[in-house]
């Protein structure tokens, strides 16, 4: 009955709300090698064929994946940012939704089994703060009147006031405003209706402290907060980490995300050539060593133009500038193994569980403990001997 139930105008509208796209990320970066929600057979559809088509993934705590539809409230938008799909005088068709119509035909796709969660943000139509009480409408009719408990997603609006901030707290499982650049300068340029970028980072801010608020702690809920920026128009990298691992160290953000530049018809930057992906997954190796690996930004290894490598990642780039003598398995700190190439946290307290039974002498014991051996070895020792570079084992 489901599939019979989607309009096809809702359907229409949601093929012109999709932020397919457009530039927001909310995935790993290699996204394409999560599997969609399998439908059964019987039941597959060009309904539900076209409904796969607006499903992403989001990570939840602990590191696991759900799908979630993402949809825009209105594609109509008053910003004028030169890199957006949406911008105002584009020459395309838009569409919006009511609250509460959007609310109830996602509750029809989540019941259906499709999809778990709803990551939700809108063009700024009428101003940030009536675009943000559209968005915390939606958000209350599905919390409120239609019981929905799961995974949703609120995009904060530039200007958002205090009130408006706390109250998208209150609802989502995850906050976020997409900073976009790096610095007014950029965003002067780019992006002007947006200037100064103090407009985005105080929602951020706001949202931190309602997050650490006492009267959220007591909600069983994990509640995350995030930003976005485009990579491609100008920027570097310095720039972008630079800012990261502010927003790691003062907002306690839970991730950033980089969504490579590509052209787009009918905009100012229609010409100019998309950015390389790899460039982005550069970014986000040394983004997690500002967020899981103690590495401060003085630390990363950026060339003198202000990039990272792109034929090597940032953990090794590091470790062939700084690890020039091996450091010992069985004596090293946590804070020291982590920052070995193929040796992550998981790997790192294993190393250190398995040392009070034992002393490790042998590559095979650290592949057994999670480590990437091949990476590893050149900056280990084991009981006071380097390893040998033998390293096609076996069992």
């Amino acid at each position: 009955m489901f599939y019979n139930q989607i309009a096809m105008d809702w359907l229409q509208k949601l093929a012109l709300l999709s932020q397919d796209d457009g530039l927001e990320v909310d995935a790993e970066p290699n996204p394409g090698s999560e599997a969609l929600p399998v439908c059964h057979p019987a039941r597959t559809t060009q309904t539900t064929t076209r409904l796969l088509d607006h499903i992403s993934h989001v990570t939840l705590q602990g590191g696991r994946k759900i799908p979630v539809l993402k949809v825009l409230l209105t594609s109509v938008c008053e910003y004028n940012c030169a890199y957006c799909p949406f911008r105002v005088g584009r020459d395309f068709r838009r569409a919006t939704f009511q609250p509460e119509e959007l609310a109830r035909a996602f509750l029809q796709i989540y019941n259906a089994g499709l999809v778990k969660g709803l990551f939700l943000s809108s063009g700024i139509a009428g101003g940030g703060i009536r675009t943000q009480d559209r968005l915390i409408a939606t958000a209350e009719v599905l919390r409120n009147k239609l019981g929905f408990q799961g995974y949703l997603h609120l995009k904060l609006m530039p200007g958002a006031e205090p009130a408006q901030v706390e109250r998208a707290v209150a609802l989502a499982s995850r906050v976020s405003i997409n900073l976009e650049m790096p610095g007014n300068q950029y965003l002067e340029h780019w992006a002007p209706r947006k200037v100064p970028q103090s407009r985005m980072l105080e929602p951020l801010q706001l949202a931190h402290q309602a997050v650490l608020n006492q009267q959220y702690r007591s909600i069983r809920r994990w509640i995350s907060l995030t930003t976005q920026f485009v990579v491609g128009i100008g920027e570097t990298d310095a720039e972008l980490l630079q800012i990261t691992a502010h927003l790691y160290r003062q907002l306690g953000l839970s991730r950033v995300y980089y969504s490579p530049f590509r052209p787009i018809e009918d905009t100012p930057l229609e010409d100019h050539p998309a950015e390389n992906p790899h460039r982005a997954l550069r970014l986000y190796q040394a983004s997690f060593l500002l967020r899981d690996y103690g590495f401060s930004f003085d630390e990363l290894p950026l060339n003198p133009d202000g990039r990272l490598a792109l034929e090597v990642d940032p953990k090794m780039a590091w470790a062939q500038r700084y690890l020039t003598h091996p450091l010992e398995v069985n004596r090293a700190s946590r804070e020291e193994l982590i920052r070995v190439p193929g040796i992550g946290p998981k790997s790192a307290l294993a190393i250190i569980r398995a040392r009070r039974l034992f002393r490790l002498r042998d590559l095979r014991q650290l592949r057994q403990l999670g480590v990437n051996v091949e990476r590893a070895a050149p900056y280990l020792l084991l009981d006071g001997r380097q390893p040998a570079r033998q390293l096609t084992l076996t069992f």
